[in-house]
């Protein structure tokens, strides 16, 4: 029985992640919604330690992503220093990242480390995610370098 659950469990990671990398390669930072993490508010996790869904109406584009925000003051905080609020692996699931591959990230699911931002795609990836966050921030960096090597090409 845990084989057929092993297993199930892992054909169930493969097709997420086999069904966002062909996103990953339209845009490093966005997800299939247009907008980085679903619509979050990438600085809000700072500022108020919390998920915040951003505004349709209060955006700012930085390499060719869409990033909302709650706020104008939470806009031109990130227009000053964008690099500071960007999610580590674009915005991309942390954990898919550290196997490998892409899928989604969900605002919702998030969490500051060393003062960088690591968005997961849902509750229970998120909970096996912070079971050892270093060894799978330690796995997730070079796979992501790498992806960003053939992004550029």
């Amino acid at each position: 029985m845990f084989r057929a659950i092993l297993l199930s469990f892992t054909l169930i990671v493969s097709v997420i992640i086999g069904a966002f990398a062909a996103d990953a390669q339209r845009d490093p930072l966005s997800d299939r919604g247009g907008s980085v993490i679903k619509g979050y508010d990438t600085v809000a996790y700072w500022t108020v330690g919390e998920a915040v869904k951003g505004s349709k109406k209060i955006t700012s584009t930085y390499t060719g992503a869409e990033f909302r925000f709650a706020s104008d003051e939470n806009k031109a905080l990130f227009d000053a220093n964008p690099e500071k609020y960007i999610p580590e692996y674009g915005g991309y699931c942390a954990w898919a990242m550290a196997s490998g591959g892409f899928a989604p990230g969900n605002g919702k699911y998030w969490k500051i480390v060393d003062g960088k931002l690591y968005i997961n795609y849902n509750g229970k990836v998120e909970k096996d995610w912070l079971e050892d966050v270093s060894g799978f921030i330690q796995k997730a960096d070079p796979e992501w370098s790498t992806a960003k090597l053939h992004e550029s090409n």
